[in-house]
């Protein structure tokens, strides 16, 4: 028998899973809170652009996680054995990169940044560098166009650049203090192998790729030249970064003794490369040529893939197309939705105060036909990651009358990101990317069927649900599995390890027609708002909602749903 163990790093909560490599079956899983900030969260009341998090936490949750996983299993498998871990995987939240002194250790553990803010790992979901994001944008774009024609055409402040650049505008001592800065899913990895300098970690090039403009075809990361044209203090560091970034094929060290004690597993166990969380998770969900997998939680992530040896175009909007950066030989194609779950968590614990739960909230909406709340939103309530990239625009809600109700609204937010998902299927179809069925994941895909059928009659795709709940641990574990030689390669590592929950959700035609007609709507107000289409009028939109609601409140069929 062998195992394999996968850490998941998420926003709120860190999960180690153990797994067989024979057929992917879980055995033993274990979820930790982190328990600094609020949820995890390092915020500032005075500046609500930033989310940092602590990289104690992430230690914390790596002994504890594996410990409790180990546990698990034995009490659920007899005779299973720690000493049968072949391999560790793991996968991190990006970009949310961490300064590191001389000896790999975090800024955050020095005595002198105690309480220092900027000395923690700036989270995702960090905005705080958006001018910072719009200056690279506009160097780039006159210098150096390539390095934006590969991300989409924009840079994002959840980014790596833009972090760090912020850090240096606004604390130049942690800036000048930091050896390096290490992505969390590098630096985790790093640490199980020991590593005790910036230098000796391996890099993956799933972050450099999407979140540091790295490719191979310029000779890794941007020229110094170009980092000098922001700022001198960047270019002065990219040295100290790294020069080479590595896919899934490479590990990324092996378990060194001091962490084969701390989690009771065998010393010189392969370690495999650190990835996205999302990037794992699409591995886990069986992503493959002509599958779009969604990763669906506080935000989403949307991940294709496109055979190495095919050309791919430059798509504007999206999260970057990396060789590598997900299967190796292939392109890695990544998008997302700055705000999914998030929306959802916010108009019910924020603006309802928690008077009104999901479930009861999932209920009535789901008595509603399309149209009938008479509302239309944009989902842009932590701003657009995909297809807009723009972290200055917030969300809207459209359409209100003195007879609206939660459940209406609750609704509306659902299909405002329905819309935001078909938005990306339709801007990678534009160009040239295959995507067939729809492969989603997390605890929202697996618990909310109404947000599942209104996908479906939106998007217009057949939408399945990946059989694991832990799709991104999952596909870290499988790294470690291919890593250790337990799989030859990944594609057949995925026949072996993954598979999909019975049934589909399919299209209902008639929700379909009325979800195209309020799409047109929603597509006007994303260009007019978006700043697509400055000029556009839109007068208009609120009386079509209006005569769409009136013709959705005759007596008819009621909602449907397709679940095949």
């Amino acid at each position: 028998m062998s195992y394999a163990i996968g850490i998941d790093y998420g926003t709120s909560s860190a999960r180690a899973l153990v797994v067989d490599c024979a057929d992917g079956r879980e055995l033993g899983v274990a979820v930790v809170p982190y328990p600094s900030g609020e949820e995890g969260v390092l915020l500032d009341g005075g500046d609500p652009l930033v989310a940092r998090q602590s990289p104690g936490d992430y230690l914390y949750a790596l002994e504890r996680g594996v410990r409790e996983a180990l546990e698990a299993a034995r009490a659920a498998v007899r005779g299973f054995s720690p000493g049968d871990v072949v391999g560790i995987g793991v996968d991190g939240t990006g970009s949310s990169p961490l300064p590191v002194d001389a000896r790999n250790v975090p800024l955050a553990f020095d005595a002198r940044f105690a309480g220092n803010l900027n000395a923690q790992c700036w989270l995702w979901k960090d905005h705080t560098g958006i001018e910072e994001a719009e200056a690279i944008t506009r160097v780039a774009r006159e210098c150096r166009p390539r390095y934006l024609a590969r991300i989409g055409g924009r840079y994002s402040s959840e980014w790596f650049w833009a972090k760090l650049w912020h850090c240096l505008r606004c604390d130049a001592e942690v800036f000048a203090a930091a050896e390096s800065w290490v992505e969390l899913s590098d630096f985790v990895p790093a640490v199980l192998a020991g590593v005790g300098a910036p230098g000796g970690i391996v890099r993956g090039v799933c972050m450099a790729g999407h979140k540091a403009m790295y490719a191979e075809d310029w000779g890794g990361l941007p020229d110094g030249e170009f980092l000098a044209m922001l700022d001198p203090g960047l270019a002065a560091l990219r040295d100290r970064l790294y020069a080479v970034a590595r896919d899934a094929s490479v590990p990324a060290g092996r378990l060194c003794a001091e962490w084969a004690g701390r989690l009771g597993l065998r010393e010189g166990i392969p370690i495999a490369i650190g990835e996205m969380d999302v990037h794992y998770g699409a591995i886990g969900c069986g992503v493959e040529e002509g599958v779009l997998v969604k990763v669906i939680g506080t935000s989403t992530c949307d991940c294709a893939v496109v055979a190495g040896h095919r050309e791919v175009a430059d798509i504007p909007g999206i999260c970057g197309i990396v060789k590598g950066a997900i299967l190796p030989g292939y392109f890695g194609i990544e998008a997302g939705q700055s705000a999914v779950g998030d929306i959802f968590k916010w108009f019910v614990e924020r603006v309802l105060g928690g008077a009104v739960g999901h479930e009861r909230l999932m209920g009535e909406a789901a008595a509603l036909r399309p149209a009938q709340s008479g509302l239309l939103a944009l989902d842009w309530n932590n701003g657009n990651r995909t297809i807009l990239v723009d972290q200055g625009l917030s969300g809207l809600l459209l359409g209100q009358t003195l007879y609206t109700t939660p459940a209406e609204i609750y609704r509306a937010l659902i299909e405002a990101t329905a819309y935001g998902a078909r938005a990306i299927i339709e801007r990678m179809r534009e160009y040239g990317v295959p995507i067939g069925r729809v492969v989603c994941s997390g605890g929202i895909a697996e618990k909310n069927p109404l947000l599942m059928q209104i996908y479906a009659d939106v998007t217009g795709c057949e939408i399945r649900v990946a059989r694991s709940g832990q799709a991104c641990a999952l596909g870290a574990a499988m790294g470690a599995a291919v890593v250790a030689g337990a799989h030859r390669d990944f594609k057949a590592a995925q026949v072996a390890m993954t598979g999909l929950k019975p049934g589909a959700y399919m299209p209902v035609e008639e929700n379909r027609v009325i979800y195209d007609r309020l799409y047109a709507l929603y597509k006007q107000l994303h260009d007019a708002f978006g700043g697509v289409a400055r000029a556009a009028s839109l007068g208009h939109v609120m009386k079509e909602l209006l005569e769409l609601k009136r013709q959705a409140s005759v007596p008819g069929p009621t909602n449907q749903r397709s679940c095949q």
